[in-house]
């Protein structure tokens, strides 16, 4: 195999020739069913695979294990107007799949390019293989900082399901181990909260935050006074750290939540108001409601909104 794992530890410049990229210059494509002009020459052969080549448009398939699920259409509107005007100065990186090509690198200018209505594009065929097309897409997304923390989550997902440690995914992909475990343990989070990291609603500190809770009740609770009141990482960690301390220490007592579904309905209505954990004891006849609060801070919070509502 002509590319090993270093070489994808480095960085995208071990897959590309060291010449920048000139679309000028490549004026024949190459088709699958044409015969390569160095056949029968294993040396000229394996020099002619990391050249520049023109491969049509048509004959490329995406990475099926591309960690970016999300593709801005402004964004590949500009660069498809960027490409009309000025061309592709950069290969995609491909590797040969039957009598097709699949994407390594570039996913973003293929779309493009297509959008831009190109029929061939400057590639670099290497020779990657299954195992490793994951690996170099994480690695061409991470350099480029263009993954969400819950797609690079995933991606990491994958490594590890396929047996590498966190040491080892963060050796391959440049960064600490720290930083890959951090972003393991956003999977922990719902699919709803999940959805507002990959958004941008919930910044990566603010989930890292939610995490110190293990009440999932409690995190959509935080998530909303986030929203709401535009909290700082910090203080969502403070109140993270208050609402463990009072769980810890708090006993189960029977009958905590009451049977009636109508209370039920009027506790749900009270805890989106208040954006706290609200309980009714007793029935609709006679009992007492119980509101939870982390902090001066929170009970302050939530006697204005009580008195405003008033």
């Amino acid at each position: 195999m002509a590319t090993s794992r270093s070489a994808l530890g480095r960085g995208l410049s071990a897959l590309l020739p060291s010449s920048p990229a000139t679309p000028t210059a490549i004026t024949e494509p190459v088709r699958m069913d044409a015969p390569s002009p160095d056949a029968g020459d294993s040396a000229g052969s394996a020099a002619s695979e990391s050249a520049l080549r023109s491969i049509p448009v048509g004959e490329i398939d995406p990475n099926p294990e591309q960690p970016r699920r999300h593709f801005s259409a402004e964004h590949l509107e500009d660069l498809a107007n960027s490409i009309r005007r000025h061309g592709v100065l950069q290969p995609v990186v491909v590797r040969r799949a039957g009598n097709r090509y699949e994407l390594l690198v570039g996913e973003r200018r293929w779309r493009a390019s297509r959008a831009a209505g190109l029929e061939t594009i400057p590639a670099v065929i290497s020779d990657v293989d299954s195992d490793e097309r994951l690996e170099l897409a994480i690695v061409e997304n991470v350099q480029r900082q263009d993954l969400n923390p819950i797609e690079l989550a995933h991606a990491y997902r994958s490594l590890a399901d396929r047996g590498a440690t966190q040491e080892q995914i963060g050796q391959r992909v440049g960064l600490e181990r720290s930083s890959v475990a951090n972003h393991l343990r956003l999977l922990d989070l719902s699919r709803d909260l999940q959805s507002d990291v990959e958004s941008g609603r919930l910044s990566m500190g603010h989930a890292k935050a939610l995490l110190q809770t293990s009440s999932p009740e409690r995190r959509r609770l935080l998530r909303d006074r986030i929203v709401a009141e535009q909290l700082s990482v910090r203080d969502v960690e403070q109140l993270a750290r208050e609402a463990g301390t009072q769980t810890r220490s708090k006993k189960p007592r029977a009958g905590s939540r009451s049977a009636d579904p109508s209370l039920q309905s009027l506790v749900e209505v009270l805890q989106k108001q208040l954006q706290t954990r609200i309980r009714i004891h007793g029935s609709a006849e006679r009992g007492r409601i119980e509101i939870e609060y982390f902090g001066t801070e929170d009970l302050s919070r939530i006697t204005r909104l009580l008195l405003e509502g008033g």
